[in-house]
């Protein structure tokens, strides 16, 4: 799928004919990211932990596939790829590749320091689908920028190099962010009760940068500190009507300093302490039911 070190296994087509490989392999330069189209019959390939230390430095690789079908894998992730698709993954983590057709594939390599520095911060994601806008402008320039690069002059290449790299992270950042807001939110679920939960800490976890979980939220009109403090409210408003808790330890069960704070966000959120949504909770509970309504 690229000119990274790969280990691979091409199937032959009889007992006596030999297993081919690849059709065409080219690589070319668009100032210092490498595009190279890959085409091959049915194949599988492995990176394992001895093609990895070949690679020497770390990179994100973006794969488009614009014919056959594939299933890559990596990080217990399973991803079916069709003609359109695109795949954002990394040179450091093994990996795996299985195509049972031919397939023509077009990746761009790209060190990760440099996404980095400019701003791109990409890691592997879901899938960036094929009926996508995005994907069909990313793939229309990457078409025009494959016949027009020999002729492109040294300035005009840095120009075509930028335009590329935005263009790669506008297309696999609109695929990935609903899925990673939501690995996100489950991790915050199970982490409620850290008191020191920091975005920091749960961009760290979920292998993002700061800047990218506050876009996480943002998009949707929220923070990361006000879902946060939503979703730990929410389980103290559950414990206050379904237990005997007291205030002070539900405080220290769900992540507020100690009740006093506990007891100013809640009344924010709900316009009554604790102790007064419990009273009026079993005060409801406790309510006979209405009489019916008489006929008339």
């Amino acid at each position: 799928m690229t000119d990274l070190p790969w280990s691979l296994r091409f199937p032959s087509t009889s007992p006596s004919d030999p297993a081919p490989g690849p059709a065409a392999v080219q690589r070319r330069w668009v100032d210092d990211v490498a595009l190279v189209d890959w085409e091959s019959g049915p194949f599988s390939g492995v990176r394992g932990p001895r093609q990895i230390a070949e690679t020497g430095d770390d990179y994100l690789i973006v794969s488009v596939l614009g014919a056959g079908s594939a299933v890559f894998r990596q990080d217990g992730h399973d991803w079916l790829l069709r003609p359109g698709d695109a795949l954002s993954w990394e040179s450091r983590r093994p990996a795996r590749v299985t195509a049972r057709e031919p397939v023509v594939v077009r990746s761009l390599i790209v060190r990760s320091r440099l996404l980095d520095d400019a701003g791109c911060w990409m890691r592997m994601g879901e899938p960036a689908r094929g009926p996508m806008p995005e994907m069909q402008l990313l793939r229309s320039y990457l078409d025009s920028l494959s016949t027009s690069l020999p002729q492109l002059s040294g300035a005009a290449v840095v120009a075509a190099r930028n335009a590329l790299l935005e263009l790669g992270w506008g297309a696999l950042q609109s695929a990935s962010l609903p899925a990673r807001r939501e690995a996100v939110e489950r991790y915050l679920e199970s982490h409620l009760g850290d008191r020191g939960l920091s975005a920091e800490q749960v961009a760290a976890a979920n292998s993002i940068s700061v800047r990218t979980l506050t876009r996480l939220f943002s998009d949707a009109g929220a923070t990361f500190t006000g879902v946060l403090r939503a979703k730990r409210i929410a389980r103290v408003r559950e414990e206050l009507l379904t237990g005997d808790a007291t205030i002070a330890a539900l405080a220290r069960r769900w992540g507020f300093v100690d009740s006093s704070h506990l007891n100013r966000r809640f009344r924010a959120v709900h316009g009554m302490s604790p102790e007064e949504y419990r009273g009026r909770g079993a005060r409801t509970r406790d309510a006979p039911p209405s009489e019916p309504l008489e006929e008339i």
